[in-house]
């Protein structure tokens, strides 16, 4: 077997064996309905795990660099936005082998990274003040695309992977909790009284999952945190995909004469912001038709696996 080789040339060493994976094999037709019907998707093993061990291993650098600055919590956890440019992993993660394929597989070529976060979740000190998590992403993209009819959800907009780097296998480790199919509510009952612990409303699940497991979901699902109960600290990565005609949430600032940027393919570099001009970012030329050079979309073209029976991937 030929020896493997970094793609990314001098600087990058990192290449973990994902056998003949690519980021371009589509998704299976159960895995889009079950997606579109449930609004998450837990996968297994999505890491290797010398790949996951690398990651939290950078996760680890990066929190002792933030706990150095003091903008950890008083309590030890950390939520840091736009990480991406912080470790060379972490960059790789726009394309990663075996979930890219989700993210161009259910919302497209047009698409780009708008908000990503590091999450780092030690155990709970005391316990937690009465609190109600319950929410959709997207601020406002969850009012002024609003319709008066209560039983026509809302578009998507965007969709997060989060890769678990810490053992999660267990309930009470401060996982993500979902209702599934909650995507298509518009809203979700609030209790009258938010001064006492309430229950989780009926359907509730906590996503267990091991250390390199990943899951996709869909930005209308309603979900929480949990509290991390356990001796073990929770590590997260999030990714949040949405289209070049949204503006991010919160931006990246890449050095474009630095290692990491030169390190970045074309398809990461879309998926980091990048286009040629504002029509662009609409999946057009100035004179109206579709921009063909579009990286991802060229991409795509290339494997066949454009689909003209699926809209966002005409």
């Amino acid at each position: 077997m030929p020896e493997k080789v970094s793609p990314h040339g001098e600087g990058y060493d990192a290449v973990f064996d994902y056998g003949d994976r690519t980021g371009y094999e589509p998704i299976s037709d159960t895995d889009r309905k079950e997606f579109h019907e449930q609004g998450f998707l837990l996968l297994r093993n999505v890491l290797t795990e010398d790949h996951r061990a690398a990651l939290e291993a950078a996760v680890d650098r990066v929190y002792a660099e933030e706990q150095a600055k003091g903008t950890t919590k008083k309590d030890g956890t950390l939520h840091l936005l736009g990480f991406l440019e912080r470790d060379e992993l972490f960059g790789e993660l726009l394309t990663h082998p075996i979930a890219f394929p989700y993210m161009w597989g259910l919302a497209g070529w047009n698409i780009y990274t708008h908000h990503n976060h590091l999450d780092v979740t030690p155990p709970a000190a005391e316990p937690e003040k009465p609190y109600w998590g319950w929410h959709q992403d997207g601020y406002r993209q969850n009012s002024d695309p609003e319709t008066m009819d209560p039983n026509l959800p809302r578009p998507m907009f965007s969709l997060k992977v989060a890769y678990v780097l810490s053992d999660l296998s267990e309930t009470g480790r401060g996982a993500t909790k979902v209702i599934p199919g909650s995507h298509l509510w518009n809203s979700l009952d609030r209790p009258k009284d938010l001064s006492v612990h309430n229950p989780d409303p009926e359907g509730t699940v906590e996503i267990t999952a091991n250390p390199g497991d990943a899951f996709i979901f869909d930005r209308r699902q309603w979900h929480s945190r949990s509290t991390n109960l356990s001796t073990i600290t929770r590590k997260m990565l999030f990714v949040g995909y949405t289209y070049r005609w949204i503006r991010p949430l919160d931006e990246l600032h890449p050095d474009v004469n630095g290692e990491w940027y030169r390190n970045r393919t074309p398809v990461q570099r879309q998926l980091i912001g990048e286009g040629t001009h504002t029509a662009n970012y609409w999946g057009i030329n100035w004179d109206g038709y579709v921009d063909d050079e579009i990286p991802l979309r060229k991409e795509l073209k290339e494997r066949g696996l454009l689909d003209r029976n699926i809209p966002w991937l005409r």
